[in-house]
Protein backbone atom coordinates (compact mmCIF):
# COMPACT_ATOMS: atom_id res chain seq x y z
CA UNK A 1 0.00 0.00 0.00
CA UNK A 2 1.05 3.08 -1.20
CA UNK A 3 1.51 6.67 1.29
CA UNK A 4 -0.65 8.13 -0.26
CA UNK A 5 -4.24 5.53 0.35
CA UNK A 6 -2.41 5.12 3.83
CA UNK A 7 -3.32 8.51 4.81
CA UNK A 8 -6.20 8.96 3.16
CA UNK A 9 -7.51 5.89 4.68
CA UNK A 10 -6.37 7.28 7.84
CA UNK A 11 -7.95 10.90 7.59
CA UNK A 12 -11.39 8.40 6.59
CA UNK A 13 -10.73 6.70 9.86
CA UNK A 14 -10.38 10.10 11.86
CA UNK A 15 -13.32 11.28 10.09
CA UNK A 16 -15.39 8.72 11.03
CA UNK A 17 -14.01 8.86 14.73
CA UNK A 18 -14.90 12.49 14.66
CA UNK A 19 -18.98 12.01 13.28
CA UNK A 20 -19.29 9.12 16.12
CA UNK A 21 -17.89 11.80 18.93
CA UNK A 22 -19.96 14.53 17.65
CA UNK A 23 -23.27 12.01 17.71
CA UNK A 24 -22.19 10.58 21.73
CA UNK A 25 -22.06 14.26 22.74
CA UNK A 26 -25.51 14.83 22.02
CA UNK A 27 -26.36 11.49 23.03
CA UNK A 28 -25.02 12.28 26.81
CA UNK A 29 -26.12 15.75 26.87
CA UNK A 30 -29.94 14.33 26.11
CA UNK A 31 -29.67 12.07 29.59
CA UNK A 32 -30.21 15.53 30.94
CA UNK A 33 -32.24 17.65 28.48
CA UNK A 34 -35.53 15.80 27.77
CA UNK A 35 -37.43 16.46 24.52
CA UNK A 36 -35.06 19.26 22.86
CA UNK A 37 -32.89 17.58 20.84
CA UNK A 38 -33.48 20.28 17.88
CA UNK A 39 -31.97 22.86 20.85
CA UNK A 40 -29.32 20.27 21.63
CA UNK A 41 -28.41 19.88 18.06
CA UNK A 42 -28.09 23.63 17.41
CA UNK A 43 -25.80 23.98 20.86
CA UNK A 44 -23.56 21.49 20.12
CA UNK A 45 -24.08 23.06 16.17
CA UNK A 46 -22.64 26.57 17.81
CA UNK A 47 -19.88 24.68 19.89
CA UNK A 48 -18.32 22.93 17.06
CA UNK A 49 -18.13 25.75 14.68
CA UNK A 50 -16.46 28.13 17.06
CA UNK A 51 -19.69 30.08 17.99
CA UNK A 52 -21.42 31.96 21.14
CA UNK A 53 -24.99 31.09 22.38
CA UNK A 54 -27.88 32.90 24.39
CA UNK A 55 -30.81 31.26 25.41
CA UNK A 56 -33.45 33.26 26.70
CA UNK A 57 -36.86 31.80 28.34
CA UNK A 58 -38.53 31.83 31.41
CA UNK A 59 -36.58 30.45 34.70
CA UNK A 60 -37.07 26.70 35.15
CA UNK A 61 -36.88 25.10 31.92
CA UNK A 62 -33.52 23.54 31.69
CA UNK A 63 -31.16 26.75 30.46
CA UNK A 64 -28.41 26.34 32.91
CA UNK A 65 -28.70 22.18 32.88
CA UNK A 66 -28.03 22.27 29.22
CA UNK A 67 -24.78 24.44 29.45
CA UNK A 68 -23.58 22.25 32.52
CA UNK A 69 -24.62 19.51 30.58
CA UNK A 70 -22.79 20.06 27.42
CA UNK A 71 -19.50 20.78 28.84
CA UNK A 72 -19.90 18.01 31.26
CA UNK A 73 -20.02 15.50 28.17
CA UNK A 74 -17.92 17.23 26.45
CA UNK A 75 -15.11 16.88 29.00
CA UNK A 76 -14.69 20.94 29.08
CA UNK A 77 -13.39 23.62 31.72
CA UNK A 78 -16.75 24.88 32.60
CA UNK A 79 -17.23 28.04 34.69
CA UNK A 80 -20.18 30.08 35.95
CA UNK A 81 -20.32 33.44 36.78
CA UNK A 82 -23.78 34.67 38.05
CA UNK A 83 -24.52 38.18 36.35
CA UNK A 84 -25.96 40.44 39.09
CA UNK A 85 -25.09 44.05 39.44
CA UNK A 86 -22.32 43.90 41.77
CA UNK A 87 -20.38 41.50 39.57
CA UNK A 88 -17.13 43.27 37.93
CA UNK A 89 -15.57 43.77 34.91
CA UNK A 90 -12.35 42.30 36.59
CA UNK A 91 -14.42 39.09 37.83
CA UNK A 92 -15.09 38.29 34.57
CA UNK A 93 -11.64 38.98 33.10
CA UNK A 94 -9.30 38.87 35.61
CA UNK A 95 -7.28 41.53 37.58
CA UNK A 96 -3.79 42.02 38.86
CA UNK A 97 -3.00 42.40 42.38
CA UNK A 98 0.08 42.93 44.33
CA UNK A 99 2.14 40.62 45.80
CA UNK A 100 3.95 42.11 49.14
CA UNK A 101 6.25 39.05 48.98
CA UNK A 102 7.66 39.68 45.58
CA UNK A 103 7.37 43.03 45.03
CA UNK A 104 5.39 43.02 41.71
CA UNK A 105 1.87 42.45 40.55
CA UNK A 106 0.61 39.15 39.67
CA UNK A 107 -2.19 38.46 37.53
CA UNK A 108 -5.32 36.43 38.93
CA UNK A 109 -7.49 35.04 36.64
CA UNK A 110 -11.27 35.73 35.98
CA UNK A 111 -14.16 33.60 35.06
CA UNK A 112 -13.38 33.70 31.33
CA UNK A 113 -10.37 31.55 31.67
CA UNK A 114 -12.00 28.42 31.14
CA UNK A 115 -13.43 26.59 27.70
CA UNK A 116 -17.40 26.99 28.63
CA UNK A 117 -18.53 30.10 30.20
CA UNK A 118 -22.29 30.19 31.45
CA UNK A 119 -22.87 34.07 31.93
CA UNK A 120 -26.37 33.56 33.99
CA UNK A 121 -28.59 36.19 33.46
CA UNK A 122 -26.29 38.40 31.60
CA UNK A 123 -28.87 41.42 31.41
CA UNK A 124 -28.27 41.95 35.13
CA UNK A 125 -25.10 43.10 34.94
CA UNK A 126 -24.08 46.46 34.30
CA UNK A 127 -23.15 47.63 30.46
CA UNK A 128 -19.51 47.77 31.77
CA UNK A 129 -19.34 43.92 32.67
CA UNK A 130 -21.22 42.83 29.82
CA UNK A 131 -18.48 44.39 27.70
CA UNK A 132 -15.74 42.68 29.30
CA UNK A 133 -17.12 39.43 27.19
CA UNK A 134 -16.91 41.29 23.70
CA UNK A 135 -12.99 40.88 23.04
CA UNK A 136 -12.99 37.09 24.90
CA UNK A 137 -16.12 36.42 22.59
CA UNK A 138 -14.82 37.68 19.64
CA UNK A 139 -10.67 37.03 19.63
CA UNK A 140 -10.53 34.49 22.49
CA UNK A 141 -8.54 36.72 24.45
CA UNK A 142 -8.31 39.58 26.96
CA UNK A 143 -6.22 42.17 27.92
CA UNK A 144 -5.80 43.78 31.26
CA UNK A 145 -3.70 46.61 31.91
CA UNK A 146 -2.44 46.42 28.16
CA UNK A 147 -1.22 43.18 28.57
CA UNK A 148 -2.60 40.36 26.67
CA UNK A 149 -3.67 36.68 27.95
CA UNK A 150 -5.05 33.88 25.68
CA UNK A 151 -8.08 32.30 26.88
CA UNK A 152 -8.24 28.41 26.57
CA UNK A 153 -8.90 26.69 23.43
CA UNK A 154 -11.76 25.72 22.90
CA UNK A 155 -13.58 28.20 24.28
CA UNK A 156 -17.63 29.55 24.14
CA UNK A 157 -20.03 31.55 26.14
CA UNK A 158 -23.56 30.63 26.61
CA UNK A 159 -25.55 33.18 27.76
CA UNK A 160 -28.81 32.95 29.49
CA UNK A 161 -31.23 35.86 30.08
CA UNK A 162 -35.29 35.68 30.97
CA UNK A 163 -37.24 37.65 28.93
CA UNK A 164 -40.01 38.33 30.91
CA UNK A 165 -38.35 40.51 34.27
CA UNK A 166 -37.25 44.04 32.71
CA UNK A 167 -37.18 45.35 36.37
CA UNK A 168 -33.05 45.55 37.12
CA UNK A 169 -31.86 44.62 34.05
CA UNK A 170 -29.61 45.89 31.05
CA UNK A 171 -30.65 44.93 27.68
CA UNK A 172 -27.42 43.99 25.41
CA UNK A 173 -26.97 46.35 22.93
CA UNK A 174 -26.85 45.47 19.16
CA UNK A 175 -22.74 45.31 19.33
CA UNK A 176 -22.54 42.29 21.79
CA UNK A 177 -26.37 40.35 20.39
CA UNK A 178 -23.99 39.96 17.09
CA UNK A 179 -21.42 38.29 18.40
CA UNK A 180 -23.72 35.55 19.85
CA UNK A 181 -23.96 32.91 16.63
CA UNK A 182 -27.03 31.25 17.65
CA UNK A 183 -30.33 32.88 19.97
CA UNK A 184 -31.87 29.56 21.30
CA UNK A 185 -35.34 29.07 23.07
CA UNK A 186 -36.15 26.21 25.33
CA UNK A 187 -39.75 26.35 25.94
CA UNK A 188 -41.71 24.37 27.99
CA UNK A 189 -42.49 20.36 27.96
CA UNK A 190 -44.87 17.99 27.20
CA UNK A 191 -47.24 16.47 29.90
CA UNK A 192 -45.20 13.08 29.07
CA UNK A 193 -41.66 14.58 28.84
CA UNK A 194 -42.02 16.69 32.33
CA UNK A 195 -43.52 13.37 34.05
CA UNK A 196 -40.21 11.59 32.27
CA UNK A 197 -38.19 15.10 34.01
CA UNK A 198 -39.48 14.68 37.26
CA UNK A 199 -39.38 10.86 37.52
CA UNK A 200 -35.75 11.31 36.57
CA UNK A 201 -34.49 13.15 39.02
CA UNK A 202 -36.61 11.67 42.35
CA UNK A 203 -34.25 10.28 43.86
CA UNK A 204 -30.89 11.56 42.09
CA UNK A 205 -29.59 14.49 39.28
CA UNK A 206 -29.20 13.64 36.05
CA UNK A 207 -26.12 15.62 35.45
CA UNK A 208 -24.20 12.97 38.00
CA UNK A 209 -24.59 10.56 35.60
CA UNK A 210 -23.28 12.45 32.41
CA UNK A 211 -19.88 10.53 31.31
CA UNK A 212 -17.07 12.88 29.28
CA UNK A 213 -16.99 11.46 25.87
CA UNK A 214 -14.70 14.15 24.42
CA UNK A 215 -11.85 16.15 25.42
CA UNK A 216 -10.33 19.33 24.53
CA UNK A 217 -8.10 17.48 22.00
CA UNK A 218 -11.31 15.80 20.34
CA UNK A 219 -13.67 19.10 20.45
CA UNK A 220 -10.16 20.92 18.60
CA UNK A 221 -10.06 17.83 15.70
CA UNK A 222 -14.01 18.00 15.07
CA UNK A 223 -13.70 21.39 14.50
CA UNK A 224 -10.51 21.30 12.28
CA UNK A 225 -13.13 18.80 10.28
CA UNK A 226 -15.86 21.32 10.25
CA UNK A 227 -13.95 24.17 8.71
CA UNK A 228 -13.04 21.35 6.12
CA UNK A 229 -16.44 21.15 4.64
CA UNK A 230 -17.53 21.98 1.12
CA UNK A 231 -19.10 24.78 0.43
CA UNK A 232 -20.45 25.15 -3.72
CA UNK A 233 -20.36 29.28 -4.73
CA UNK A 234 -23.78 28.86 -4.85
CA UNK A 235 -23.73 28.11 -1.26
CA UNK A 236 -21.88 30.86 -0.90
CA UNK A 237 -24.38 33.36 -2.97
CA UNK A 238 -27.68 32.13 -1.08
CA UNK A 239 -26.21 33.00 2.50
CA UNK A 240 -25.07 36.60 1.63
CA UNK A 241 -28.74 36.85 -0.33
CA UNK A 242 -30.43 35.88 2.83
CA UNK A 243 -28.41 37.77 4.61
CA UNK A 244 -28.62 41.21 2.61
CA UNK A 245 -32.23 40.88 1.72
CA UNK A 246 -32.83 41.93 5.78
CA UNK A 247 -30.93 45.00 5.26
CA UNK A 248 -34.17 45.56 2.54
CA UNK A 249 -37.01 44.72 4.42
CA UNK A 250 -39.81 47.08 4.91
CA UNK A 251 -40.43 45.85 8.39
CA UNK A 252 -36.84 45.82 9.72
CA UNK A 253 -34.64 49.13 10.91
CA UNK A 254 -31.60 47.01 11.11
CA UNK A 255 -30.27 44.18 9.28
CA UNK A 256 -27.95 41.39 9.39
CA UNK A 257 -24.21 42.53 9.38
CA UNK A 258 -21.75 40.72 7.74
CA UNK A 259 -20.55 38.74 10.49
CA UNK A 260 -24.20 37.52 10.37
CA UNK A 261 -22.86 35.78 7.24
CA UNK A 262 -19.88 34.15 8.24
CA UNK A 263 -21.82 32.51 11.73
CA UNK A 264 -24.39 31.52 8.99
CA UNK A 265 -21.48 30.07 6.72
CA UNK A 266 -19.95 28.30 9.73
CA UNK A 267 -23.21 27.05 11.55
CA UNK A 268 -23.91 25.24 8.28
CA UNK A 269 -20.70 23.55 7.83
CA UNK A 270 -21.15 22.49 11.22
CA UNK A 271 -24.43 21.23 10.69
CA UNK A 272 -23.82 19.71 7.85
CA UNK A 273 -20.96 17.48 9.59
CA UNK A 274 -23.67 16.53 12.36
CA UNK A 275 -25.25 14.82 9.06
CA UNK A 276 -22.31 12.71 8.03
CA UNK A 277 -21.38 15.18 5.31
CA UNK A 278 -18.53 17.08 3.84
CA UNK A 279 -20.36 19.50 2.16
CA UNK A 280 -23.25 22.04 2.96
CA UNK A 281 -26.68 21.63 1.15
CA UNK A 282 -28.85 24.61 1.33
CA UNK A 283 -31.18 22.51 3.64
CA UNK A 284 -28.36 22.69 5.72
CA UNK A 285 -28.41 26.53 6.09
CA UNK A 286 -31.87 26.96 6.08
CA UNK A 287 -31.59 24.48 9.57
CA UNK A 288 -29.75 26.96 11.08
CA UNK A 289 -30.84 30.35 9.40
CA UNK A 290 -33.15 31.57 11.73
CA UNK A 291 -31.79 30.74 15.01
CA UNK A 292 -28.21 32.83 13.91
CA UNK A 293 -30.02 35.95 12.54
CA UNK A 294 -33.42 36.64 14.19
CA UNK A 295 -31.70 38.41 17.32
CA UNK A 296 -29.56 40.90 15.10
CA UNK A 297 -32.17 42.52 13.48
CA UNK A 298 -34.31 44.93 14.55
CA UNK A 299 -38.05 45.56 13.54
CA UNK A 300 -40.39 48.88 13.22
CA UNK A 301 -42.12 50.37 15.84
CA UNK A 302 -45.14 49.49 13.05
CA UNK A 303 -43.93 46.08 12.79
CA UNK A 304 -44.11 45.85 16.77
CA UNK A 305 -47.27 47.20 17.15
CA UNK A 306 -48.79 44.68 14.46
CA UNK A 307 -47.44 41.78 16.31
CA UNK A 308 -44.67 40.39 13.77
CA UNK A 309 -41.75 38.99 14.72
CA UNK A 310 -38.12 38.39 13.34
CA UNK A 311 -38.66 34.71 12.79
CA UNK A 312 -42.48 35.29 11.05
CA UNK A 313 -40.01 38.13 8.64
CA UNK A 314 -36.93 35.25 8.21
CA UNK A 315 -39.47 32.27 7.67
CA UNK A 316 -40.74 34.50 4.70
CA UNK A 317 -37.52 35.24 3.51
CA UNK A 318 -36.86 31.28 3.21
CA UNK A 319 -40.15 31.10 0.94
CA UNK A 320 -38.82 33.91 -1.16
CA UNK A 321 -35.12 33.46 -1.81
CA UNK A 322 -34.42 31.01 -4.48
CA UNK A 323 -32.26 28.29 -2.86
CA UNK A 324 -29.57 26.93 -5.09
CA UNK A 325 -30.50 23.50 -7.06
CA UNK A 326 -34.01 23.43 -5.70
CA UNK A 327 -35.64 26.41 -7.04
CA UNK A 328 -37.98 28.06 -4.42
CA UNK A 329 -39.47 26.58 -1.62
CA UNK A 330 -42.43 25.59 -1.43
Amino acid sequence: MNSQNQTSRLAEFELKDAYNAAEKLISEVEKVVIGKHNEVVLLVTALLSGGHVLIEDVPGVGKTSLAASLAKAAGLDFHRAQFTPDVMASDITGFNIYNRQKEMFEFREGLVMCNILLADEINRASPKTQSALLEAMEEGRVTVDGTTYQIPDPFMVIATQNPTGYVGTYPLPEAQLDRFSLKLSMGYPTAAEEFEIISARREKNPLDQISAVTDTDVIRSIRAHVTSVALDDEIYKYIVTLVQVTRKHPSLSLGASPRASVALMKLAQAYAFLRRRDYVLPEDVAAVYAPAIAHRLMLKQEAKLNRVSTYDILTELLKTVEAPFKGKRA
